[in-house]
C-alpha cells in the first residue's frame, strides 16, 4: 500500500507540476489560469485525501513521491 502510494504520488507530482507548467503559459488568459488552478489543487487536494484514508505512512509515501515529481520535473527545466 505504501509503494503504491509513493508511485502515485510520484504521478501526481509529474502531472501537478506539468500543469503548472502549462499554466504558466496561459498568464494573459485570467479566467483560465484561475480555472487550471483550481483543478491542479483539487486534484492534489483528491489525491492526498485517498492516500491520507490508508493512515499516516501512506500520506508521508504520497508526499514523498509528490516532491520527488518535483524535484523530477525542476530537474528537466534546467
Amino acid at each position: 500500500m505504501t509503494a503504491l502510494c509513493a508511485l502515485l504520488g510520484l504521478g501526481l507530482g509529474l502531472a501537478y507540476f506539468a500543469a503548472l507548467k502549462v499554466s504558466l503559459r496561459l498568464v494573459g488568459h485570467p479566467l483560465v489560469l484561475g480555472a487550471s488552478s483550481l483543478l491542479r489543487l483539487a486534484t492534489a487536494v483528491a489525491g492526498f485525501w485517498a492516500a491520507a484514508q490508508g493512515g499516516a505512512m501512506p500520506l508521508l509515501a504520497a508526499l514523498g513521491g509528490f516532491l520527488a515529481g518535483r524535484w523530477l520535473m525542476l530537474r528537466g527545466a534546467r
